[in-house]
């Protein structure tokens, strides 16, 4: 009979604050410097509301996905495979499928291929891939390599967004802003005529993280060491020198016995990561996609070619140095190629979690001890995409919007599909004093619901079958 482990007592936030860094880098480089600016330079802010309400949903996602790991002490994953095993090979598929697409980083090589003036920017995109697998490669741990990475460049960027959306908006552009925020727009409400369906859902997916990027917070939150995930394993680098011990990793979790003293330490950090992820998730998260939206409308809105690709985002570095200084313009365009980069290195450090683990799963009955080499799992899958992006350059399919666009139609319906399987997780595989309160989920069928309408709608609208026009 296994020995039963001590539920931990609570940390302080100072303490835990990282893996809400991460999940929200994830969303930077997609819906937030992308879809949604490129929404707004061609429809104004009066789509603003469905930003805030996409990143609100995500919240409550994420805070699922987070429950179940702070109880089990291992991922979303491990317990889905539990209830449906062939689940491992959903996720396999639909993470390659929805992310394998280097969207990101093509968007992150025009950028700075323009300030560069360099015209055939794959050849960037493709040296910036492998300078990714290189950093991801490199560390003592990959989360710790990532949370470093993710909080520096958030806390730097963020704030110089600030800095220019108060320096070039008027008091117009916030008041369009805050009505945007309820669905009030320039001659419509909630949604423009003309807008594309599957552009708005894609950015709505992508206000925080998407499509299954959301499950690897059970992951993140577990290597952190957030409540049972104190027990886990964390994946080493792959330069780094070290023993069979320390690449070989358990993936299941660790029992406790309910009694009083651990579920009081239960709900102390259920407060605790809750307050963690609502203040750098979804506030600096909203003001984030807020100041963006800001100040791509201030700058672009009316002018011409912004519907084509990404070049508002071109348009906005000009206006922003023909305004201030050429200089301002050009360290723009710089900020935003640099947190489209850390997207994809995001992107590509969840994307190999997701699919090594549950790979990785799908072994575990062939190990006699439950421990696997996940750490040269997870490497193969990060060099098999690096590898895929890069013959998609070389057959040069790199437009930056069309990929993003596409892979994050893709991801929604996953979002779809795993909104469900959570809720479902938590509701057979907690404890009742554990689980979600009525008000959650009241919210997480809202979520879902939403979800499954929207994707079915647009799925139609592109076979034909539906003709949906705004």
């Amino acid at each position: 009979m296994p020995v039963k482990k001590v539920f931990p007592p609570s940390l302080s936030i100072k303490k835990i604050i990282g893996p809400s860094f991460v999940i929200l880098a994830l969303g930077l480089g997609s819906g937030e410097v992308i879809l949604w600016p490129y929404l707004v330079s061609n429809y104004g802010l009066g789509i603003a509301w469905g930003a805030l309400l996409g990143i609100t949903f995500q919240f409550f996602i994420n805070m699922e996905i987070e429950r179940y790991a702070l109880v089990k002490g291992e991922s979303v994953f491990v317990g889905i495979a539990k209830l449906f095993p062939r689940s491992v090979y959903w996720f396999i598929i639909s993470t390659f499928i929805g992310f394998g697409l280097p969207g990101i980083i093509a968007a992150s090589a025009k950028v700075l291929g323009s300030v560069l003036g360099i015209t055939d920017f794959k050849w960037i995109a493709i040296l910036m891939l492998i300078v990714i697998g290189l950093f991801l490669s490199g560390g003592k741990t990959v989360y710790d390599t990532m949370e470093k990475i993710t909080k520096t460049i958030i806390l730097a960027g963020v704030p110089f967004i600030f800095i220019l959306a108060v320096f070039l908006s008027s008091k117009a552009d916030w008041s369009s802003l805050l009505v945007g925020m309820v669905g009030r727009g320039d001659g419509f409400w909630f949604l423009p005529a003309g807008i594309s369906l599957a552009t708005f859902f894609a950015a709505f997916a992508y206000s925080g993280a998407g499509g299954n990027l959301n499950l690897t917070q059970s992951i993140y939150i577990k290597e952190k060491g957030y409540g049972m995930g104190k027990y886990s394993q964390k994946i080493v680098s792959l330069f780094r020198g070290h023993d069979k011990t320390e690449t070989q990793v358990k993936l299941t979790g660790e029992n406790f016995e309910i009694n009083e003293t651990n579920v009081a330490n239960f709900k102390s950090w259920w407060r605790t990561i809750n307050i963690e992820h609502f203040s750098i998730f979804l506030f600096v998260g909203a003001l984030a996609m807020s100041l963006l939206m800001l100040l791509s409308f201030t700058t672009t809105f009316g002018l011409g070619g912004n519907s084509e690709g990404i070049n508002f985002v071109i348009n906005e570095g000009r206006v922003i140095g023909q305004n201030l200084a050429p200089l301002v313009g050009t360290l723009f365009l710089l900020v935003v190629a640099i947190m489209l980069f850390q997207t994809q290195l995001g992107v590509m450090d969840s994307t190999s979690r997701i699919m090594a683990e549950n790979l990785a799963i799908s072994k575990l009955k062939k190990t006699p001890d439950g421990k696997i080499n996940l750490s040269k799992i997870y490497y193969g899958f990060l060099w098999a995409q690096i590898a895929f992006g890069i013959v998609l350059f070389l057959l040069n399919i790199y437009e930056p919007k069309t990929l993003i666009v596409l892979g994050a139609v893709i991801n929604a319906f996953a979002m779809f599909v795993h909104i469900g399987l959570v809720a479902w997780l938590n509701h057979k595989s907690l404890a009742p004093v554990f689980r979600p309160g009525l008000v959650r989920k009241i919210i997480i069928g809202i979520v879902f619901a939403f979800f499954g309408i929207f994707s079915t709608i647009v799925l139609l609208d592109k076979l034909g079958l539906f003709n949906f026009s705004i």
